[in-house]
């Protein structure tokens, strides 16, 4: 793990990782609510969106779909996308050169189908998952890990736990997730000491330490 990093580059390989995850994460959970709407709950991609502090309309199930990806707001996936791939050129030689490719890719998907005209299906988001699912398995596939692979990694499972209960989904899933921070927060800063927490903590105490942990890993730069 011999590899020294500028702040400014550990911020960006650490958003570069939130960002994937996010993307990843709104897309389940957009397929997960885009059968709720047909079968059962017109309304379930409004109560999800609300629970990430955002408010949307949609005439049906597919124009949900189309609002997840291109819509008005602030977690469309289009422009999550395009955050993850800023990140990824401020810190390109520091990223496995296929997985940047892969990246480059997804943004120019997205952006040949954002006219009007493209109709938005299941598949059409199965087939961005593929490409994620790609990304991340080429950014693992190194047998030994630079300082690099685990800003990622310690974005990907902070993005994790932040969305997981922001949705109110089980709140020990996220601990568990958080063992992994731990774990490599340990590695990037050994001397630092941080706040333990449990399932009776908040979730505003949860990621108020998690956070905490971020800040005295990823200092600014003076």
């Amino acid at each position: 793990m011999e590899q020294l990093l500028t702040t400014n580059v550990a911020n960006n390989l650490y958003w570069f990782g939130r960002y994937l995850e996010r993307v990843e994460a709104t897309l389940i959970e957009t397929l997960f609510h885009f059968d709720k709407i047909v079968d059962i709950d017109k309304d379930s991609g409004k109560k999800f969106y609300k629970k990430l502090g955002i408010d949307i309309e949609y005439a049906n199930a597919k124009d949900f779909l189309k609002e997840s990806i291109f819509g008005k707001h602030d977690a469309n996936i289009y422009k999550l996308i395009s955050y993850a791939k800023e990140n990824a050129i401020i810190s390109r030689s520091n990223i496995d050169t296929e997985a940047f490719g892969s990246v480059v890719e997804l943004a120019d998907l997205l952006k040949h189908s954002s006219h009007a005209n493209f109709s938005i299906d299941c598949r059409f988001i199965e087939y961005i998952l593929s490409l994620i699912s790609q990304i991340w398995g080429e950014l693992t596939r190194r047998e030994k890990r630079d300082t690099s692979d685990y800003f990622i990694r310690l974005g990907k499972f902070v993005e994790k736990v932040d969305f997981h209960l922001r949705v109110g989904h089980d709140k020990e899933f996220s601990l568990v997730v958080i063992e992994e921070i731990d774990k490599i927060a340990t590695i990037l800063a050994p001397n630092a000491k941080f706040k333990t927490y449990d399932e009776n903590d908040t979730y505003e105490t949860i990621l108020n330490s998690v956070n905490s942990k971020i800040n005295k890993i990823i200092v600014e730069e003076e």
